[in-house]
């Protein structure tokens, strides 16, 4: 699996232990920026991340800041973009199972370093079910 990733500063200082679990689980990891703690605006960054995504079909982002809501909110601003707040394996193993989310958004500040690992294997591993959840995510898509 390809993944992008971008965080803004209130991500930064987990980033690279992200991108190393992610590496631990033979996946290619694009790392958008932020670069450093220094303030930045964490919509640059998630509309950076989206362009990337949605350019490279098959693809996955995770945006990372503070709460993990502003990311989440800026993400889900771009067409074909299914961007998931999670907090724990469920939501995310529901956000890929029936939402068919491709961006994972969650706070730094929320989670640790155990529950990120399990919701990114939650993520990898968890197939959209289509059906009935496919009419749905039609739905979303609306111009």
């Amino acid at each position: 699996m390809k993944f992008y990733i971008a965080n803004d500063h209130a991500g930064f200082s987990i980033k690279s232990e992200v991108i190393q679990i992610l590496k631990d689980k033979n996946c290619e990891v694009i790392d958008l920026g932020a670069q450093s703690c220094e303030r930045v605006d964490y919509p640059d960054f998630a509309h950076i991340l989206c362009e990337a995504v949605l350019k490279d079909s098959g693809s996955f982002g995770i945006l990372i800041c503070g709460s993990g809501i502003g990311m989440s909110i800026s993400a889900n601003r771009h067409k074909g973009i299914r961007a998931a707040l999670c907090h724990d394996v469920y939501t995310a193993k529901m956000a890929r199972a029936h939402n068919n989310a491709n961006v994972l958004c969650f706070g730094e500040r929320v989670l640790g370093l155990g529950v990120i690992s399990s919701m990114i294997d939650a993520w990898i591993n968890e197939p959209f079910e289509g059906g009935r959840h496919a009419k749905r995510i039609d739905k979303i898509e609306i111009s």
